[in-house]
């Protein structure tokens, strides 16, 4: 009974190659719109990782400054870094010195003459700062809360730079990062709907062309998977072929912008980043697409095999 079944998946293995070969250039139209559809898919995953990534480094680098008066000692100082490390949302306190504050201003504006000249011929202007890392930096209530306190705002020279405008833009980039992967899934949908239409039709008209050897199975009693299993096996071949051939075009598409443009970036997308994860994940991305593209292939030759033996039982 084993072997029996063997066979019998081994035929419908073997006639579903035979069908590929036989409706080879339906087989390369339908190919080509899934390759397009798996790139998509491929982009979108890649393009999204990359965005997230970026979102993630610049939140990295949001921080809050406490202007200190140059009075405050560094009794009142150390006391303050300890109140602040004890607030959840405090990840981290480092403290610049007025010295090191001037240094690090002369270092950033060493391009410009005029500013190092009016620097040098005053007092050293700037105070010294408590650089205030957040876990979260969109939760500053807690922390603006405390240094409001009017014992702690007497310590401070100016007001507290609560991420401002630094904020504002992460907002807007991580709206941005949204927008994108909603329109890279509805890009991916509206593909793989042309797909699952495309291979439809393919399975369609290869039905057609074997419709009298199909009616002649029935009558000697073919089970309906027997009948539909390769077409299934032929839909699989041309979605295994689709994400091998967009994997590997992907692939070489990374790899020459990688070598050209270097670390280069277009608004969020890092192709250097790009680059690097499609290279450290390149087997999960190729069994992925893989899976995707027999999913696709397989839901066509069902619906078609389906409507095909429901079509036929009617009569």
């Amino acid at each position: 009974m084993k072997s029996r079944r063997l066979i019998m998946l081994w035929r419908i293995i073997l006639a579903g190659f035979r069908n590929f070969v036989r409706n080879a250039w339906l087989s390369i139209a339908a190919m080509a719109v899934m390759v397009v559809t798996l790139s998509i898919v491929l982009f979108s995953f890649i393009a999204n990782a990359t965005f997230s990534y970026t979102v993630a480094e610049i939140r990295d680098k949001i921080d809050i400054s406490v202007y200190l008066l140059d009075d405050v000692s560094q009794e009142q100082r150390d006391d303050l870094i300890t109140q602040l490390n004890n607030i959840d949302n405090v990840r981290d306190v480092v403290y610049i010195s007025k010295d090191q504050a001037l240094a690090d201003y002369i270092e950033q504006n060493k391009d410009n003459v005029d500013l190092q000249l009016a620097i040098s011929q005053t007092e050293n202007p700037l105070p010294a700062t408590l650089r205030i890392k957040l876990v979260n930096p969109d939760n500053v209530e807690e922390l603006k809360i405390f240094l409001d306190q009017p014992d702690i705002k007497a310590l401070q020279s100016d007001e507290t730079s609560y991420a401002g405008d630094r904020k504002e833009a992460i907002d807007k980039i991580a709206q941005a990062t949204t927008f994108i992967r909603q329109a890279g899934i509805i890009g991916v949908v509206i593909f793989a709907a042309i797909s699952v239409l495309i291979i439809f039709n393919t399975i369609q008209m290869a039905i057609f062309n074997r419709r009298d050897e199909l009616s002649i199975m029935r009558l000697l009693g073919a089970s309906r998977w027997y009948i539909r299993g390769p077409f299934l096996i032929e839909s699989a071949l041309i979605g295994i072929f689709a994400a091998f051939i967009s994997v590997f075009l992907c692939k070489i598409i990374f790899t020459i912008a990688s070598e050209t443009l270097g670390a280069s970036s277009f608004g969020l997308l890092d192709i250097a980043y790009s680059s690097r994860y499609f290279a450290d994940n390149f087997w999960p991305i190729l069994g992925l697409q893989t899976g995707l593209g027999i999913a696709i292939g397989g839901i066509s030759s069902f619906i078609a095999t389906q409507r095909y033996l429901r079509l036929r039982a009617g009569k």
